[in-house]
């Protein structure tokens, strides 16, 4: 729930290991431009990535993890390249779905489901039903997903119960709309990580990235490893996060 347990204004606040990171992994299709190889090469690549960063996640004690997998603005790019996507995401839950829950990862669907293919909105179920019960790493994906949709979305079911006579208008604030996004009970990031340089939010979490920590680095997402993240939260952990409020002066 957004601002949910968040510290007083006035603190000075570092850690050095963050609850909730989350990763734009951008930059595939120009790893594989760069070494002359097809884009869906890139896109594999980068599936292997996402295995060693998963890994990382759960090694380094972090608690949730939020990937971008696949926006809702990228139904833009060729029919070829968004087949190769989905037939990615098919391997990875048939081949790691089973890794994944006995390391204890709980897997979280993040987005729209309406109008993908059956059996993609079924292996997305399949995976989070499995993992339920998991407690170790919450994996949160973000699948066919656009920040500002979320907020549409939540704004158009809180509209709903007004109109019902369920609600009082006057009632909706920030905390209320937070409790009617996709996943209201993962806290927002400490850390937004984005790979290939590139330095922008791109429609990601921007409701719960409010007070993220961002770190940009230059690499391109296949070759993004345990090191890289284990550098990123170096980086945030020189970090002073104040919410909005001010440091809290220390010694005379």
């Amino acid at each position: 729930m957004p601002d949910a347990a968040q510290p007083a204004a006035d603190e000075k606040v570092r850690s050095e290991s963050p609850l909730h990171v989350a990763i734009i992994m951008d930059g595939n299709g120009r790893w594989a431009a760069a070494r002359g190889l097809p884009r869906a090469e890139g896109h594999r690549r980068g599936v292997e990535a996402l295995r060693r960063v998963v890994r990382a996640a759960n090694e380094l004690g972090i608690l949730h993890l939020t990937i971008f997998s696949f926006s809702s603005e990228n139904w833009s790019r060729p029919a070829s390249e968004i087949g190769d996507l989905f037939g990615l995401l098919r391997r990875f839950i048939r081949n790691d779905l089973a890794t994944l829950h006995r390391d204890g990862v709980r897997v979280r669907v993040i987005g729209e489901r309406e109008g993908l293919e059956p059996d993609i909105c079924a292996l997305l179920g399949e995976a989070e039903e499995l993992t339920r019960a998991n407690t170790r790493l919450n994996l949160v994906v973000a699948f066919n997903y656009g920040s500002r949709q979320e907020i549409a979305r939540a704004a158009q079911r809180l509209a709903r119960e007004a109109a019902q006579g369920q609600r009082d208008p006057a009632s909706i604030d920030a905390d209320t709309l937070g409790r009617y996004l996709d996943a209201p009970d993962i806290p927002d990031p400490d850390l937004i990580i984005r790979t290939s340089g590139e330095q922008r939010l791109s429609n990601f979490l921007m409701w719960q990235a409010a007070y993220s920590e961002l770190v940009f680095v230059p690499m391109h997402w296949p070759d993004f490893d345990k090191a890289a993240l284990e550098s990123a939260i170096a980086e945030y952990s020189t970090r002073e996060r104040r919410f909005g409020g001010l440091v809290a002066k220390t010694g005379s």
